[in-house]
């Protein structure tokens, strides 16, 4: 079972660091790996007014809940009764999707030949029991900072210069790993395609200057509705978009997409060219992994793909998508 401990987060990353008390972007989520109750008590109070704590007590979850939540640092003790700390550390270093989650080894053993054993398997620190809360709390101030530095810069790498939005890169790579992710826990995967409509005569007419700046009014519109922590938008190529929805049914994502196609007519861009209503609208196409015939990512992409076209086709402004 895992337990929380602290309720109190904001699991919005921006990408710049924002000023706070601990000096964190966010509230950062620490998970315990621990099954001794005195022990985990100690971390709890120690940790708690600066983390979002949780706690398990057994290998298995551990694994299993730093691939669904992605914590920002483990604690984990060496020696479990089902899976010791040793082939914890060893499973989530083979999967993609946490093999860069930090590490500190909890033991009792205390010995120079078992840190250089724990650091060898990847751990980033080694803490001994009996647990000196000074000392923990130190160490986990010292490897979140280096954990949210990380991220910072590896956002700086996949961040659309022009528009803000993650890039065609980075959407390439989280959509191979949720695919893989969702096919390991039978969860739907659902992706959103969008398009400026006559974009191009809005070019001609404003200018490229204002047709990027109608971008990134875009992208200010449509990331407020994308409100959970895995959801993202990124620029795809030229004035199409993509919106990347983990855990995420068919029908919620059209729900999300009509939702930021009414944001983006909120911005009342004017768009003389775009008859009727005069401002910049999109049109949008959503697939997710569960439709029939839907076998690998690209196929995911091509399915939205071609939802795209249909509402382009059909009078653009809307939302299409299949239900098989």
């Amino acid at each position: 079972m895992t337990e929380e401990f602290n309720i109190k987060h904001n699991d919005t990353y921006p990408h710049h660091l924002m000023s706070s008390g601990s000096g964190f972007p966010r509230q950062p989520r620490l998970l315990v790996v621990e099954d001794q109750p005195l022990h985990i008590q100690v971390l709890n109070r120690a940790l708690s007014p600066e983390c979002r704590v949780f706690m398990v007590t057994q290998g298995k979850q551990a694994v299993q809940f730093c691939v669904d939540r992605q914590p920002d640092l483990v604690l984990l003790d060496v020696e479990m009764p089902d899976m010791d700390g040793f082939h914890v550390l060893e499973a989530l270093k083979a999967d993609e999707a946490t093999r860069n989650i930090p590490v500190i080894f909890v033991t009792a053993h205390t010995s120079t030949d078992m840190e250089t054993r724990c650091l060898q398997a990847g751990a980033v620190d080694f803490i001994s029991k009996p647990i000196n809360p000074s000392v923990v709390k130190a160490r986990v101030h010292t490897h979140l900072k280096l954990k949210f530095q990380s991220d910072l810069m590896h956002q700086w790498v996949y961040l659309d210069g022009m528009t803000g939005a993650f890039n065609r890169r980075y959407f390439d790579d989280q959509l191979q790993t949720e695919w893989r992710r969702a096919q390991r826990t039978a969860k739907p995967l659902s992706v959103i395609l969008m398009d400026v409509d006559f974009f191009k005569a809005y070019n001609d007419h404003y200018g490229h200057l204002r047709g990027d700046q109608a971008l990134r009014t875009l992208v200010k519109a449509a990331k407020p509705v994308l409100q959970r922590p895995g959801d993202f938008l990124a620029r795809y190529g030229g004035e199409e978009f993509v919106c990347l929805l983990p855990d995420t049914a068919l029908a919620d994502a059209a729900t999300l997409a009509e939702r930021i196609r009414k944001a983006v007519i909120e911005q009342k861009v004017l768009h003389e060219h775009n008859l009727g209503l005069g401002v910049m609208t999109i049109s949008l196409g959503v697939a997710e992994s569960f439709q029939s015939g839907i076998i690998d990512a690209e196929q995911l992409i091509g399915a939205a793909d071609k939802n795209l076209y249909v509402a382009k086709h059909s009078g653009k402004n809307r939302v299409c998508f299949t239900d098989q």
